[in-house]
């Protein structure tokens, strides 16, 4: 188990009241992303990376993106 340490940063009152309110997933999630802006460490970089992947999918999954709704998307040619 990697050991942690906890920083302190300024942010402005509305993003305090978020992290605050949000779940222990996203400040998990949050957590990571600043040891990934930082270089903490190539395999959690590549682990973040995966897992930020499938919430996407998940998300877009959820909202009813279907593998035959996303070819389609692909498969269209931009303006």
């Amino acid at each position: 188990m990697q050991i942690s340490e906890e920083i302190t940063i300024k942010v402005s009152p509305k993003v305090a009241q978020a992290y605050q309110k949000a779940t222990e997933h996203k400040k998990q999630s949050l957590a990571t992303l600043v040891s990934v802006f930082l270089r903490e460490d190539i395999n959690e970089e590549v682990d973040f990376l995966g897992k930020l992947m499938n919430e996407i999918s998940d998300k877009a999954v959820s909202r009813g993106l279907t593998p035959e709704i996303l070819e389609t998307i692909l498969n269209e040619e931009s303006p």
